[in-house]
């Protein structure tokens, strides 16, 4: 990838997109190419098409996608799988129309089978039925990573597709209902704290095993990918690490100070048993994540105080 060239970043608003700028930037790129939603509605093929036409970008970041967390993906599946299914399909199609020269999908780690081999390698994938809670984003995804390999595969068009693990970090969506679980415990221990609030009640029985990526790690590994990959499989990226929710909340609560019960509530849904990812790959081609779980969270929780701040509304 020459810096130096027009680099398109779809999705520069959210968690990842906005990290993806912050590297490029860190690195010298000189032509980076941004457009807010209300500024381009990616869902319009027109629309979409014409700003390719346009701008001609020679690299694409396609980190734009409508996300949520385990509430959000089992209360809209018909816009999780339509909205995805039609921003990726159009711009993978007007970029390599428009003569892009590369571009990456970025997937999630939720297109793997709910019941799969652990750790879960990439040929894994379409072994097995899917989570249930969000299998409309899943399939969308999955065929987001279809497309760049038939684009490769008829066009010779170099679309590669990387499947990241949870992500944390500045600008995630801290949503009381529709953010992923790591914002929303920030969140709620916050409020707790503040309310003086003798315990906090997590979804789920707590056992379930994740693990957590801090976006400016992805976002070092997205550009490590443009700049060293181009095959047909898509590529893991996390930290290869992973720990029960339960144990996550701890954590969360010692970093915000919140010192009240952590309750689990096992009639609400676990979701995934346990969703950790082989990794293998990427350290063969030479990166492996940096920061760790108790430093992101710092980094996190002190992102997120400042935009209360900045907002006028204090959340200390």
């Amino acid at each position: 990838m020459d810096l130096h060239k027009k680099i398109y970043v779809a999705g520069h608003r959210g968690l990842v997109g906005s990290a993806i700028c912050r590297k490029l930037a860190s690195l010298g790129a000189g032509d980076v190419v941004t457009r807010s939603s209300r500024e381009l509605d990616l869902r319009d093929q027109a629309a979409t098409r014409a700003f390719f036409a346009q701008e001609r970008p020679a690299y694409v970041f396609l980190a734009a996608a409508k996300v949520g967390g385990i509430h959000a993906n089992n209360s809209y599946p018909a816009e999780f799988i339509n909205d995805n299914l039609l921003i990726q399909c159009n711009i993978i199609d007007a970029a390599w129309r428009n003569g892009c020269e590369k571009l990456l999908f970025l997937g999630s780690s939720c297109i793997y089978p709910k019941l799969c081999p652990q750790p879960i390698k990439e040929e894994y994938l379409l072994t097995g039925p899917l989570e249930p809670t969000n299998e409309a984003y899943a399939l969308a995804k999955i065929a987001g990573i279809r497309m760049c390999q038939a684009y490769r595969r008829q066009y010779g068009f170099d679309a590669i597709s990387a499947m990241p693990t949870n992500l944390y970090g500045p600008g995630d969506n801290f949503h009381p209902e529709n953010s992923h679980v790591l914002p929303a415990l920030i969140r709620r221990f916050h409020e707790a704290r503040k309310a003086g609030l003798p315990e906090v009640t997590i979804w789920g029985s707590g056992t379930p095993r994740r693990e957590f990526l801090y976006v400016d790690d992805l976002a070092g590994a997205l550009v490590f990918l443009m700049q060293n990959y181009s095959d047909y499989e898509q590529v893991n990226i996390g930290c290869g690490k992973d720990l029960a929710i339960l144990e996550l909340a701890e954590r969360v609560a010692g970093v915000v100070g919140y010192q009240g019960a952590i309750i689990t509530d096992p009639s609400k849904p676990d979701g995934t048993p346990q969703k950790l990812l082989d990794v293998s790959k990427m350290r063969d081609l030479g990166w492996q994540a940096q920061t760790t779980l108790e430093k992101g969270l710092t980094e996190t929780y002190a992102w997120f105080m400042e935009q209360g701040e900045l907002k006028g509304r204090s959340v200390k």
